[in-house]
């Protein structure tokens, strides 16, 4: 029996919503300060096992209703490799934008009810880059980061749910792999590799958060296009029966 697209587009919406929660929440709540800018307490790996098993509950929760996409990134990069609708492509998009407004929003009640807090410049978990980010790197830099781990993110995505693959690993393998690009790209923007993910905090934060939100938009979606091209055009032709 078929899914109905409202129930997909609920999925993802809960989807998405419950990695923004859980990784975001880990950063500002147990692995970071007030504004969401040095991690401390659990610490980098803390934070990025928070995202990468985010992923991997959320793969085997609603992936078998929608495909777990939880990223515009990756709704789109299907969409450019002809695995999505363009229907869905859009309704999983807005759904997925607004789970992670609504964590956002839900983080931010949280935070407020903790004797001191003030929003900062990069509060809840916001992405960015800079002098006054974490690592301070250049908007170059930040790019590259986010247009490199996409791409290699989305090819573990493709390899990882093609027809020669183990389905009962995919969502194991890209939550592992989502923690791995965590690691090393936090110091470098905080790590988006999705822009549904970015959006929400910086709506909330305002300020260069928001001025910044651009990069966390364009890099991810560029490097799910170049990873949709790359597959179709080199790597697929492997997985042919």
């Amino acid at each position: 029996m078929e899914t109905k697209p409202i129930t997909k587009y609920v999925a993802e919406l809960v989807g998405t919503f419950c990695l923004v929660l859980f990784g975001c929440g880990a950063a500002v709540i147990a692995g970071a300060n007030a504004e969401g800018i040095a991690p401390s307490g659990i610490g980098l790996l803390g934070i990025s096992l928070a995202f990468g098993v985010s992923v991997v509950v959320m793969a085997y929760t609603i992936g078998p209703i929608s495909g777990c996409h939880i990223n515009p990134a990756i709704s789109i990069s299907m969409l450019a490799a002809g695995k999505l609708s363009f229907k869905d492509c859009i309704g999983y998009v807005i759904s997925q934008c607004i789970g992670a407004v609504c964590a956002s929003g839900i983080l931010y009640l949280l935070l407020s009810g903790k004797p001191g807090f003030s929003m900062g410049e990069y509060a809840l978990g916001a992405n960015g880059w800079g002098e006054t980010y974490l690592g301070k790197y250049s908007t170059q830099s930040a790019f590259i980061a986010e247009t490199v781990f996409t791409f290699l993110f989305l090819i573990v995505i493709y390899g990882t749910t093609s027809k020669r693959a183990n389905p009962a690993m995919a969502g194991l393998a890209i939550g592992l792999s989502l923690t791995l690009i965590h690691l090393v790209v936090i110091p470098i923007t905080g790590t988006s590799v999705n822009p549904a993910r970015s959006l929400g905090p910086a709506l909330f934060a305002g300020g260069k958060a928001l001025s910044q939100l651009w990069l966390f938009i364009v890099a991810p979606i560029l490097g799910g296009l170049l990873a949709a091209g790359f597959w179709k055009g080199i790597l697929e032709t492997k997985d042919a029966a």
